[in-house]
């Protein structure tokens, strides 16, 4: 493990961290081979006399620093969001022009699908597909603008709620890139990835998935808080309600609550995980007994849809049904394995949470067994992956959970934006689909939209194994030669392996081998 000298200076340890001062700030022109490459194209990377923009505080420096320059980008990323949406925003959607120009959004379409236009509350009157607090912030928007609407019957009711919700999502993109900015303090260009994302051009306002990163980053922020000597629980429980939150909104950020565990169970620290997981079911729960107690039939049309819809476009399952009668064509009447999980859904539903339940058990055993206790937003990023790889929905939006976790986990721009390409060549691939089905008129061969699909799958695949890698050789984790430790572990950071820990793994490294029967 690295340590820090009197002077603030990290010193090079386990993870062969290059020595650079606390308060240096990492340039990706010098440290990030892609950023080094392309950087010849503007004269090069920066030089050691430049006059940077990152100045340690207390001295004065520009009004343009690199989190205010990362902050004005994601603004900008935005705007082209809005723009790219706004052939959609009237909801005149004549000659498919939302498939045309790829501009649907479920903002606008479930506004009248949902009867918001009629006034109708989430859930009391009318069931609603997806979580409860994404339910309530549907009709925190949604109802007022009703209630407007009725006085001014010229008024496109769909178009303002359609900007009123972009705002409030947009502001909460914002948020995101801040804490990011705060959470790698040393590493402002970091946040740009989030900034600069392609798939955040798309698909940011597709549904209200931001709603729940928004909350997500809080609660990690939270947690990169605590600390054993300050406010003693206040602030894991702080983390968790956050994150309890998200859960209740999109149900992934509790996904969050494992790898915290597993990571304080490894440094001794379990109560504060205890205290994370339990606030956020507590959190979880009071949100949803106020719909689920009075109105159980509509509150539980998520778990139903979820239970029965079948494999979905995009997915691994998709592909493997593709694949299905092409690699071993079964007889005529019979079902290839993909077709017949997609025939009897409740195996499939089994199937695929017993592989996200192996691959999470083996995201543990990586954290337990891993030379060095690994970052949190490793983990992280690794067990929402898996569970977007084996389910049997993987929706355009959903790139939008793994964005702030893949920033935090391993901020490199080479594999990041060969991600964000596939992301891309996905997105125009399924417009292309749904285009074609609703003319009757394929756009491409199917094969096409498939290995768009199988591009997406690799390429977070890809990301999944160099985050393994750096876990296993910490020393070529990117954020660990610039923190000696985990920036966003909290509590965790610094601290030493649990003594139970530190005796199995020496136990298990200093056992003798035992001879081999012949």
């Amino acid at each position: 493990m690295s340590t820090q000298s009197p002077a603030g200076i990290d010193e090079p340890g386990e993870s062969g961290a290059v020595p650079r001062p606390a308060t240096a700030v990492d340039h990706p022109s010098r440290s990030d081979w892609f950023v080094r490459g392309t950087s010849g194209l503007i004269g090069g990377p920066l030089g050691d006399h430049a006059a940077v923009l990152d100045r340690p505080a207390g001295r004065e420096g520009r009004f343009w620093t690199a989190a205010r320059i990362v902050l004005a980008l994601v603004c900008l990323t935005l705007a082209l969001h809005w723009v790219q949406k706004s052939p959609c925003q009237d909801g005149a959607w004549q000659n498919n022009v939302q498939y045309t120009r790829m501009c649907y959004t479920d903002v606008l379409a479930l506004y009248y699908a949902e009867g918001l236009n009629e006034g109708k509350v989430p859930y009391a009157d009318h069931p609603v597909e997806y979580p409860v607090l994404t339910g309530y912030f549907m009709g925190a928007i949604g109802l007022p603008v009703h209630a407007v609407g009725v006085d001014n019957p010229g008024m496109n009711q769909g178009q303002w709620f359609y900007n009123l919700t972009a705002l409030v999502l947009g502001a909460l993109a914002v948020a995101t890139v801040a804490v990011i900015l705060n959470l790698r303090r040393r590493r402002p260009w970091d946040a740009a990835l989030f900034a600069l994302s392609p798939a955040l051009v798309l698909t940011a306002t597709v549904n209200w998935d931001l709603l729940a990163v928004g909350l997500a980053a809080f609660g990690l922020l939270a947690w990169a808080r605590t600390r054993p000597d300050r406010y003693g629980m206040l602030l894991p429980g702080v983390a968790g309600v956050l994150m309890g939150l998200g859960g209740a909104a999109k149900m992934w950020p509790l996904f969050l609550l494992g790898p915290i565990l597993v990571l304080c169970a490894r440094a001794g620290r379990l109560l504060a995980g205890l205290v994370a997981t339990g606030s956020a079911l507590v959190a979880l729960v009071a949100v949803n007994l106020p719909v689920a107690i009075p109105y159980r039939e509509n509150w539980e049309r998520f778990f139903d849809l979820n239970t029965t819809r079948p494999i979905d476009w995009g997915t691994l399952w998709y592909i493997g049904r593709y694949l299905d009668g092409r690699i071993s064509p079964s007889a005529p009447g019979e079902l290839g394995p993909f077709e017949w999980l997609n025939a009897n859904i409740s195996t499939l539903n089994w199937v695929s949470y017993l592989l996200f339940g192996a691959a999470c058990l083996g995201v543990a055993a990586l954290a337990l067994l891993a030379p060095r206790r690994p970052r949190l937003a490793q983990l992280a990023f690794l067990v929402v992956a898996v569970f977007l790889i084996f389910s049997k929905v993987w929706s355009q939006q959903f790139v939008l959970w793994l964005l702030p976790l893949a920033v935090l986990a391993r901020p490199r721009w080479g594999a990041f934006l060969a991600w964000q390409f596939a992301e891309v060549c996905y997105f125009a691939a399924f417009y292309g689909e749904l285009l074609g089905t609703a003319t009757s008129r394929p756009v491409f061969p199917e094969g096409v939209f498939v290995l768009a699909s199988s591009l997406r799958l690799i390429t977070v695949a890809v990301l999944c194994g160099f985050v393994i890698r750096d876990i296993l050789r910490p020393e070529r984790d990117a954020v660990r030669q610039t923190y000696a430790d985990d920036p966003d572990g909290g509590l965790l950071d610094g601290a030493p392996d649990a003594p139970w820990h530190q005796r199995w793994r020496s136990g298990a490294v200093d056992r003798p081998v035992e001879p081999v029967p012949v």
